[in-house]
């Protein structure tokens, strides 16, 4: 028979091993949450890097559509200067929030450069001048779905971070909300309206 030590003991020992066995599940449970934190982050940084990497494109390609639209507007010099001096701020912007505004009003210009290009008919007829505003239409076409992938990952960050009980680890852990990126495109066109 068991002796009445051995089942004082026995009894001890079971409420012991069960917080042992908690204090490990939730252990396991905090680093299973911050593994997928560190994943999520990961692949918003990945997203941001597709969509810096295309902005980086466009801001290469400014330059020469500058140097082409200057030969044909000289008294339009203001205008030239505006997008040059927004590409270069753009370009230095520290905070996604500061990006998102220099990279909105250097699209405003660049629609702005090609309404007058509409204004020159040598221009718009020439070569130099269209293969660079393909060139910016697939490279807008190119920040759009760089857009999209890193703001699908900015959502998905969130929900992690925002959602119970993984906020919990986040919040410990020091993860922050991610904002989101919205840009406009120089080369988006409105539908034509059509009156019946």
């Amino acid at each position: 028979m068991v002796s009445a030590v051995g089942m004082i003991a026995m009894n001890l020992s079971i409420p012991w091993t069960l917080a042992v066995l908690a204090a490990g599940g939730l252990c396991l449970w905090v680093i299973v949450a911050f593994n997928r934190l560190v994943r999520s982050r990961n692949l918003l940084r990945e997203g941001w890097s597709g969509v810096d990497v295309q902005l980086k494109r466009r801001h290469s390609l400014v330059p020469n559509l500058l140097e082409c639209v200057k030969g044909y507007s000289r008294h339009e010099q203001a205008v030239l200067e505006r997008v040059a001096a927004l590409r270069s701020r753009a370009a230095g912007d520290e905070t996604l929030a500061q990006r998102r505004t220099d990279e909105n009003a250097l699209t405003d210009q660049l629609r702005g450069l090609f309404a007058l290009a509409e204004a020159y008919p040598d221009l718009k007829a020439n070569r130099s001048f269209l293969d660079l505003q393909t060139q910016l239409a697939d490279i807008e076409d190119q920040i759009q779905m760089a857009r999209r992938y890193y703001n699908g990952a900015a959502r998905n960050y969130n929900i992690l971070v925002e959602s119970f009980p993984g906020n919990l680890v986040a919040r410990a852990f020091g993860f922050a909300r991610a904002e989101f990126f919205e840009i406009e495109t120089a080369t988006h066109r409105e539908a034509p309206k059509v009156e019946v």
